[in-house]
């Protein structure tokens, strides 16, 4: 599985990148894996990389969801490869990665996107619920970046799918949830300090505002309509914007970011 991740063939043959600032997004040639990408966000930015021209490894807790995501892979012209896996458990993280490297010979990005979220009140939350969104949202993300990291070679990417609610409040119970983020924004910053310019990994996070996903259906009625009021904007994000930011972030146009965390939100963290 492992291969020396300092000396492996980078995606661009210079240290800044070449071509037209079109080709600098094109991600022809590199392959992808995305947590939880069985439905939601998941599927939006499996469906992004591939369009850019990566090939895309699919994992989730919800293996027989996996299909329609991979569809939309191959439809691309890409290929997909399906992994059941709960980034919980580190095992099946390093399986992940095993696999990704077994099928299709290389890991260019990481797109952990993989979480859950509670709204709970903090005087009644169990410590069973708020260890395990701490065990998916967080820990998750450092074994499968940990796995990644093992085997990435330079100018690939790690983008680590946090949320608003890392720095700013929602007005719901949410503190496992919160805290969860809030730790992957400062994950996000230590890895890219260690790995940045030692193994030429880039990792940055992405701070999603309000976007239709299964947890936006959990919220309680009327919720999102008050939340928008906060939103200059003033409407949700649409899942491509997300992916776009994705493809971003994974692509040579984004050689010289490292370390971010970068709100797409409508411009709710700054009202």
């Amino acid at each position: 599985m492992t291969r020396d991740a300092d000396h492996s063939p980078a995606p661009t043959t210079a240290s800044t990148p070449a071509g037209t600032v079109p080709e600098l997004f094109r991600l022809d040639g590199r392959v992808a894996i995305v947590t939880g990408a069985s439905s939601g966000l998941g599927v939006a930015f499996a469906q992004g990389l591939a369009e850019a021209g990566a090939d895309v490894v699919l994992a989730a807790r919800r293996v027989e969801r996996l299909a329609d995501t991979a569809a939309l892979v191959e439809a691309a012209g890409r290929r997909a490869v399906v992994v059941e896996a709960d980034v919980a458990d580190p095992e099946a993280c390093t399986r992940v990665v095993a696999v990704a490297m077994e099928q299709l010979g290389r890991v260019d990005v990481l797109v952990n996107n993989a979480g859950i979220g509670t709204a709970v009140p903090a005087t009644r939350e169990s410590v069973e619920e708020f260890t395990r969104v701490i065990d998916v949202n967080l820990n998750g993300c450092y074994w499968m970046a940990q796995a990644c990291g093992r085997v990435m070679g330079r100018g690939s990417s790690i983008i680590n799918i946090s949320s608003v609610l890392g720095i700013t409040t929602g007005g719901l119970p949410q503190a496992a949830y919160s805290a969860s983020k809030a730790g992957l924004n400062g994950l996000t910053r230590d890895l890219a300090q260690q790995w940045t310019g030692r193994k030429g990994i880039r990792v940055n996070s992405i701070a999603p505002g309000f976007f239709a996903s299964e947890m936006t259906e959990q919220y309680p009625p009327g919720y999102l309509e008050a939340m928008q009021a906060r939103i200059p904007t003033g409407r949700k994000g649409d899942p491509r914007e997300l992916a776009a930011t994705v493809v971003f972030l994974a692509s040579d146009a984004a050689g010289y970011v490292t370390g971010q965390t970068i709100p797409v939100d409508g411009g709710l963290t700054i009202a």
